[in-house]
């Protein structure tokens, strides 16, 4: 008899541990914006601009340039199938970003 009361308790003490309350979980999103830039042609890009990416890069190909108001350009070149995004100022020199 006491193991069937024991029994009842556990089986009833267990429903009640599932119909907990969970509390509310907020989701936030943060957007990270980037400095604005604007697609030129692969000629308005600078001498020192396409040298670096010819020494740094071999075997790439520049598929597509963009400049913003601090004069940076953000590259996208292509080596076979891998594309990559470089960030330089107007003298050449690769920003990290």
């Amino acid at each position: 008899m006491k193991k069937l009361i024991l029994s009842a308790a556990i089986v009833l003490g267990s429903f009640t541990v599932n119909a907990m309350v969970l509390p509310a979980v907020s989701i936030s999103q943060s957007v990270f914006v980037q400095s604005e830039f604007t697609e030129v042609a692969i000629d308005a890009v600078p001498a020192a601009v396409k040298s670096t990416l010819e020494k740094s890069f071999p075997n790439t190909k520049l598929e597509k340039a963009y400049k913003n108001e601090k004069n940076e350009y953000k590259l996208e070149i292509s080596s076979g199938e891998k594309k990559y995004t470089i960030f330089t100022d107007a003298s050449g020199n690769i920003i990290k970003k």
